[in-house]
């Protein structure tokens, strides 16, 4: 620690803003145009591949074209909790698309070779930055900061030698989890396709059509009132319609902030959730679903679960994969978008014969065992590099050369 310099950020870096895209051009259809914004963060920094928007056109200024590695920051958070705002990212892997540099997203520019890029990316991810950066910050319902306050924070920074093998360990630790993601991403995608193979393409006309009602046992349905909850973490997860994702089976149990108590857990609640239940949510962002993979947690406002004794959840899901525009066209319209149980009951689905049911069943089950287990592994993972963070910034760990 001795060799630990104080420095501001603004001694290292410069932070630029982005460009005022003009919002006629800003859609969700998909194209080669990627408009960065704080939605890509995730909670505690690093990027996030979901919630794209795109720009539909390619009248906009070369310079605010985003390099593979670049390191940015959002100055704008919509959360309550200010979960995302300061946080560093880095850029993906191109594969072939423009990550474009939007407005309220900033730009990190190295100005001095003294400092490692890597140990700054994971300086800013720390929670003594964050939290500098949300004392600073101005607005009520939506919070700001700005590169100056930004490169006002104070750090101590270490031997340009020691920077390097802090980035490197976290870094690994960061690289790991993300093959994990990836490896669930395309086990996921195999037995969609598989779905859509045996039970879209190659259905049968003498398939029996029935009412999605007829398959579901038990609606788990806890609408109508908000349970008493704590802001410490329990064994008892209050699952939100934000944990759920539009690109993964899984529950996100990284954006979880309410909890229950035991007595809540076993008190409070009409129905329970159990392992393969299905989640959907029905009010606010509707017709967003995930598998309840992992025994833990709880669900209230907003979502319902679904559990069958006579078809698969790995089945249910898939249905709802290749049927997301028919959920979102449940809407009954009002001040928000929402979906009775009803109507989401009402669904019709081509009943194939059992021995297809089972056979796809046997298939796909390895697939998704391996999807909870990596889930596990990358919890386990994520918690040892959010507790060796920092301890490595601050030097409470140190490195043996």
């Amino acid at each position: 620690m001795s060799e630990w310099k104080e420095y501001k950020l603004g001694d290292l870096i410069d932070v630029k803003h982005g460009f005022a895209f003009k919002g006629i051009f800003i859609t969700d259809e998909v194209n080669k145009n990627i408009l960065v914004t704080p939605g890509n963060f995730h909670i505690g920094g690093g990027f996030k591949k979901s919630k794209f928007k795109y720009y539909n056109s390619d009248d906009f200024p070369n310079e605010y074209i985003l390099d593979e590695g670049d390191i940015v920051v959002t100055m704008t958070d919509l959360s309550k909790e200010s979960d995302t705002l300061g946080f560093s990212a880095k850029i993906p892997n191109l594969n072939g698309v423009k990550y474009l540099h939007n407005q309220r997203i900033g730009l990190v520019q190295f100005k001095t070779e003294i400092a490692n890029k890597d140990f700054l990316y994971w300086l800013m991810r720390t929670r003594d930055y964050q939290s500098f950066i949300v004392g600073g910050a101005s607005g009520t319902s939506i919070m700001h900061t700005s590169p100056s306050r930004i490169k006002e924070y104070e750090f101590s920074l270490p031997p340009l030698p020691e920077q390097k093998s802090i980035a490197s360990i976290l870094s690994s630790l960061d690289d790991k989890i993300d093959l994990l993601h990836r490896q669930n991403a395309t086990l996921e995608k195999m037995a969609e396709t598989l779905f859509r193979q045996w039970f879209v393409e190659e259905a049968k006309e003498e398939w029996e059509e029935v009412e999605l009602e007829k398959l579901i046992d038990v609606v788990i349905d806890n609408r109508g009132k908000t349970p008493p909850t704590v802001d410490f973490p329990t064994d008892y997860p209050l699952i939100e319609v934000n944990a759920l994702n539009s690109n993964s089976c899984l529950v996100d149990y990284s954006v979880i902030r309410k909890y229950v108590n035991k007595e809540t857990y076993d008190n409070w609640f009409r129905k329970h959730l159990k392992v393969n239940d299905i989640i959907i949510s029905t009010v606010g962002t509707i017709g967003v679903f995930s598998i309840h993979l992992v025994d833990k947690g709880c669900i209230a406002q907003n979502l319902v679960g679904l559990r069958s004794n006579s078809i698969s959840s790995y089945f249910i899901y898939n249905f709802f994969k290749t049927n997301v525009e028919t959920l979102i066209n449940l809407d009954i319209g009002g001040v928000q978008p929402s979906i009775k149980v009803p109507h989401l009951l009402g669904l019709i689905i081509k009943y194939p014969p059992y021995e297809l049911l089972r056979k796809y069943d046997e298939s796909v089950e390895i697939y998704f065992n391996k999807i909870a287990k990596n889930q596990t592994q990358i919890r386990t993972l994520t918690a040892l590099r959010d507790t060796l963070l920092p301890k490595l910034m601050s030097g409470e760990v140190t490195i043996k050369e």
